[in-house]
């Protein structure tokens, strides 16, 4: 067991020394930091994004003089639903180079200069440095985020570990102090001062977490600078030429669209949509048609694919939070409570916060009612979140409502519209990652978690094809039927719930 532990560590992952953090292996203090500080620089561009895109535009509150790019809100949403699903759809590339390339440590170390090379390109004013680091942050984010958890579990002796558990929630405390804290940092700078200086921010914190990465790598498992089952030299060979091939024919198609005069942003825009549906919708019918499944595998990945449709749908509706309802809190929501100003992109850790306050209460919760007997099924969760995640939506058409006539509503508004979708993430998210690990066949356990992050994909780019088509995501009737769409979706899996179970088989 040794020979797979850090230099200087215990069989059991705690240095030789004996410090360890808070009783785990000193090597999760590493990853919980630049998980901590890569968060950070996400979430606070994430908190700009679509105001940046509105300011100085036809839908942003300041009289068209915010230097921002000055886009519709339409054009604004799509962006930023096309970016967040390019995100979670890099995630499986991002495993595959970990797993076959570079291993996870280096994938790591890389992905990080790639964000923060974005984040400088979102610094300089101008369109093509914009787009160019947006798709940058896209690329190193995706690389990160399989790869991260993977050195998280190599820190402990398998699966069986007690601590295991209690790692990955200190972990994801990390997340959630990152995405906490940067809006309030990050997106202060960048509304209050100067746009540009936000990012950079941004891209500061991003060298924060690596330069502490690259320190403490010497607590972290020997495992995480191992590549599992590298490339042999002809698949290698094999991948470089598909890759040129695709980046000649991409190169010279919108080279010939740019020359005909027809470019608009459209051209990258839908295309990406397109493929976000088509390649998770890909992925499941691969897996489920796999001749080499066992009856009972085959049954599970039909159960699964009810998760994962309730999944889409939720997030949908939840990712919604980052640009929809951003829009509307720049524009259209009061910007004092109780005498404190503050800009709109605070409203953005609002879901953190919720998060750390909320989720021991749903622990707790859950091993209460499981004491009795009594606690919901995983069917029961799903369908729980996505009445919740709609509920939100019905409550969110009473400001919009009172905002018609140009009154600014109570941030309370928001404020309670992000507590219940808290909720809803709170009855989904975790028990999704659970019920993946559990339902996935063996032939399939590690690429599962990447079509889990399909989901978050498959919503967004939902999202972003109706923005594209031209339909008003801000307006009261839209909102009110992507709440009883949700609605009527939890009522499906609730209806359907003993058919779901049956098809989980032994999983419970």
């Amino acid at each position: 067991m040794a020979s797979s532990l850090t230099k200087g560590a215990t069989a059991q992952g705690t240095p030789a020394g004996g410090k360890t953090f808070f009783g785990h292996p000193r090597g999760l203090a590493t990853l919980f930091m630049i998980e901590m500080w890569e968060r950070f620089s996400f979430y606070g561009m994430r908190a700009l994004l679509v105001v940046y895109l509105i300011s100085g535009g036809p839908d942003a509150k300041d009289g068209g003089q915010g230097g921002g790019l000055g886009m519709t809100e339409g054009n604004a949403v799509a962006i930023y639903s096309v970016y967040l699903a390019m995100v979670y759809l890099l995630a499986m590339p991002g495993g595959w180079f970990g797993d076959r390339v570079w291993g996870p440590r280096k994938t790591v170390v890389v992905a990080s200069g790639i964000v923060m090379a974005g984040h400088l390109a979102l610094s300089v004013p101008g369109q093509a440095t914009f787009f160019a680091g947006l798709g940058l942050v896209a690329l190193g984010s995706g690389l990160i985020k399989a790869n991260i958890s993977t050195m998280v579990g190599q820190l402990y002796d398998g699966p069986q570990d007690p601590r295991r558990d209690g790692g990955f929630t200190i972990f994801y405390i990390g997340i959630n102090l990152g995405a906490f804290a940067a809006p309030l940092v990050i997106g202060t700078v960048g509304q209050s001062y100067n746009w540009h200086l936000g990012f950079a921010l941004a891209a500061l914190g991003m060298a924060l977490g690596l330069v502490q990465f690259l320190i403490g790598t010497r607590h972290l498992s020997t495992e995480s600078s191992v590549v599992p089952t590298p490339l042999a030299a002809e698949e290698r060979r094999s991948w470089l030429r598909k890759a040129m091939i695709w980046l000649i024919v991409a190169a010279v198609f919108y080279t010939g669209v740019v020359l005909s005069g027809s470019w608009t942003l459209n051209w990258v825009l839908i295309p990406i949509t397109i493929l976000g549906l088509i390649i998770p919708t890909g992925v499941l019918i691969r897996i489920k048609r796999d001749r080499e499944l066992s009856a009972v595998e085959q049954t599970k990945v039909s159960g699964y694919i009810w998760f994962f449709v309730a999944a889409a749908v939720f997030w949908m509706i939840y990712d919604q939070g980052g640009s929809t309802m951003s829009a509307f809190a720049d524009s259209k929501t009061a910007d004092t409570i109780f005498g404190l100003h503050f800009p709109s992109s605070w409203f953005q850790s609002v879901n953190p916060l919720m998060i750390m306050a909320l989720a021991p209460v749903f622990a707790w919760l859950w091993l209460w009612l499981a004491r009795r007997d009594r606690e919901p099924n995983t069917t029961l969760k799903f369908a729980m979140a996505l009445v919740l995640v709609g509920a939100s939506f019905f409550v969110f058409v009473v400001p919009m409502g009172m905002a018609g006539d140009g009154t600014k509503v109570s941030p309370l508004w928001l404020v309670s519209i992000y507590m219940i979708q808290t909720m809803g993430e709170l009855c989904l998210s975790p028990v999704g990652l659970s019920v993946t690990t559990k339902m996935a066949p063996a032939k399939y356990a590690s690429q599962m978690m990447g079509v889990w992050f399909l989901a978050v994909t498959a919503g967004d780019c939902v999202t972003g094809l109706l923005s594209i088509a031209g339909v008003d995501l801000s307006g009261v009737g839209v909102i009110a039927l992507e709440a009883t769409m949700a609605a009527l979706a939890g009522f499906a899996v609730f209806m359907y719930r003993r058919k779901v179970v049956a098809l989980m088989a032994d999983v419970h």
